[in-house]
């Protein structure tokens, strides 16, 4: 292989390893961590996923903040308090805290799962039958 492919080779592989290497700032979290710090007045809670997702189901104290709204409304978040994201998976929350990140906020928290996880970790109801 020539030196030019070497170097192509290289920056494609560089560009897929840095896509997956944590960012500086924003911590994953899991469910149980979330719920530790449900009770901190200090704290933003985001929830990034559709309204009518949020609507269908959500958790107090998460504001709904779509994804797709986020970069528009940053400024009604303080930058220097800690955020936490919450999404259906984790995927658009991740996004969410990327953003954030670009936008100059430092102390993010991504929620690992998301709503699927925190479902998963309530106990199952009982019906009558």
């Amino acid at each position: 292989m020539e030196l030019n492919h070497w170097i192509i080779v290289m920056l494609i592989v560089l560009l897929i390893v840095t896509r997956f290497l944590p960012v500086k700032g924003i911590t994953n979290i899991t469910i149980q961590e979330v719920k530790e710090k449900l009770s901190k007045n200090n704290i933003q809670f985001i929830d990034v996923r559709t309204p009518g997702e949020y609507r269908r189901n959500h958790q107090v104290p998460f504001q709904n903040i779509p994804l797709y709204e986020l970069t528009s409304r940053t400024n009604e978040l303080n930058k220097s308090l800690e955020i936490v994201v919450i999404c259906q998976s984790g995927i658009r929350s991740s996004k969410a805290s990327r953003v954030l990140k670009k936008r100059g906020f430092n102390q993010i928290s991504n929620v690992k799962g998301g709503m699927s996880a925190w479902n998963k970790s309530e106990p199952k109801k009982m019906t009558a039958e």
